[in-house]
């Protein structure tokens, strides 16, 4: 037993657990490229044959026989059945991108490496057993989050696109799609996409989904047809449960003036630009004179005026990208001066109280190791709740934790036995200083992700 288990506490398997973790929810968020893309798959090829290997021991060929053939299929069209009928009880999505098969020799190491003897004894049995059942939470953890489902684009104005010479016969195969045929043209209409977790859910981010929109939806529908030339003008009606909207298509995209009408009533105007929302849009109630103007500039909406019985009732600004980037280097600059100064009471207290020391029992010295980083974590989860940048779910909190463990239980180490602690409140001054560096790296990661 112990010989089986001492694997999932060897230096390979924890590198490269810990590279799948910090690539799902920290390098995919901040650079989002080819690399951190691949990263996931090189990982997880790797550590999830060995961790059901050591769990089924006996079936270790048949396990990794599995694993290669989930993965290639996992990776396929052919899969997208079986994720329709999951979805509704699991979250669960992918990529198709075959590109990603050259992640499997990386099973091959892993056999090898299984087989091997570099795997190193890391201590007693004991010690073994109870770090393997943190480590197989952590991996079983790590295999659930890899395949969560992928967020939701919406888009609160209509979108369409425009293919021509289309052969596509079912046109209830997509939720999120919406199919009018015009003869040799057919005109999509799109509710909303599935897209990798934005750092922002702004509209810039919005603006990025829709830049190809019209390729994105003819490699996601995988039909023969093909994009209309771009400087072609189409004009269209469409009649949708919403109401009769006329398009003006400049190619494939929508471009120029858009009207929704609904029993007679105009209840959206506004204009496109390839694609882009542009101008002033007004949105009207079918039921009353009431009525939304928003204006946009660069396809992010900039302000929100709305009207009662054409009276101004209320105005407001709405923080673009830009603006967006410029609140975040304020709190990074209030985020770095507060670490300044809790360092200066730190070295100030520690000046004050030499040759004294704060006394605490082996005990309680332990103790607050291991405890100090739950509190950082919580002062952590203010501090960004506070700057209202806090969007994590439950993956995501619950790997920070882990992250924040793994990082801090050791520096109490070394404040606590080490650096020795002179006053009680140093003890509340280390965790905020902590979670203050936390937050200011968080930060750094998001300015960097919304820059690009």
């Amino acid at each position: 037993m112990y010989e089986r288990l001492k694997i999932l506490v060897s230096p390979l398997f924890l590198f490269f657990l810990v590279v799948l973790i910090v690539n799902d929810f920290f390098l995919k968020a901040a650079f989002h490229n080819m690399i951190t893309g691949k990263l996931s798959d090189f990982s997880g090829l790797f550590i999830f044959p060995i961790f059901w290997s050591v769990i089924f021991p006996k079936q270790k060929l048949w396990v990794f026989i599995s694993t290669a053939v989930l993965f290639v299929f996992w990776k396929s069209e052919h899969s997208s059945f079986v994720i329709q009928l999951m979805k509704p009880y699991f979250g669960i999505g992918r990529t198709v991108d075959l590109s990603d098969l050259i992640a499997l020799p990386m099973m091959l190491f892993a056999w090898f490496y299984l087989k091997s003897s570099l795997q190193l004894s890391v201590g007693s049995a004991l010690t073994v057993r109870l770090s393997t059942y943190f480590i197989g939470v952590v991996a079983i953890f790590s295999f659930c989050a890899t395949s969560q489902q992928r967020y939701i684009q919406s888009f609160d104005q209509p979108q369409y696109v425009l293919l021509k010479d289309p052969s596509i016969q079912c046109f209830n195969s997509y939720d999120e799609l919406e199919f009018y045929d015009r003869d040799s043209l057919l005109v999509v209409k799109i509710n909303y996409l599935y897209v990798n977790r934005p750092v922002k859910n702004d509209d810039y981010n919005k603006n990025q989904s829709v830049k190809n929109l019209d390729l994105a939806i003819l490699h996601l529908i995988a039909d023969s047809a093909s994009l209309v030339p771009s400087g072609k003008i189409t004009f269209l009606t469409v009649n949708t449960e919403q109401g009769i909207d006329s398009l003006r298509f400049n190619g494939g995209r929508l471009d120029g003036r858009f009207v929704r009408t609904k029993g007679g009533k105009a209840i959206i105007e506004g204009f496109y630009k390839m694609g882009l929302e542009d101008s002033t849009w007004t949105i009207r109630d079918s039921m009353s004179t009431d009525k939304v103007v928003q204006t946009f500039v660069n396809g992010e909406a900039a302000q929100v005026k709305q009207y009662r019985h054409d009276k101004l009732k209320s105005s407001s600004n709405i923080n673009t990208r830009s603006d967006t980037i410029f609140n975040i280097y304020i709190q990074l600059i209030i985020l770095v001066i507060c670490m300044a100064g809790i360092c200066f009471l730190l070295y100030r207290n520690y000046r004050k109280a030499i040759p004294l020391r704060f006394k605490l029992s082996l005990f309680w010295k332990l103790l607050l190791c291991f405890v100090a980083p739950f509190i950082v974590w919580l002062f952590y989860i203010g501090f960004m709740l506070l700057l209202m940048n806090y969007n994590q779910d439950t993956f995501e909190a619950f790997a920070t934790g882990i992250f924040i463990f793994i990082v801090v239980c050791p520096l109490m180490f070394v404040v606590i036995f080490g650096i020795k602690l002179r006053k009680d409140i140093d003890i509340f001054l280390y965790c905020l200083l902590l979670a203050l560096a936390f937050s200011i790296w968080t930060t750094c990661v998001t300015l960097e992700a919304l820059s690009n």
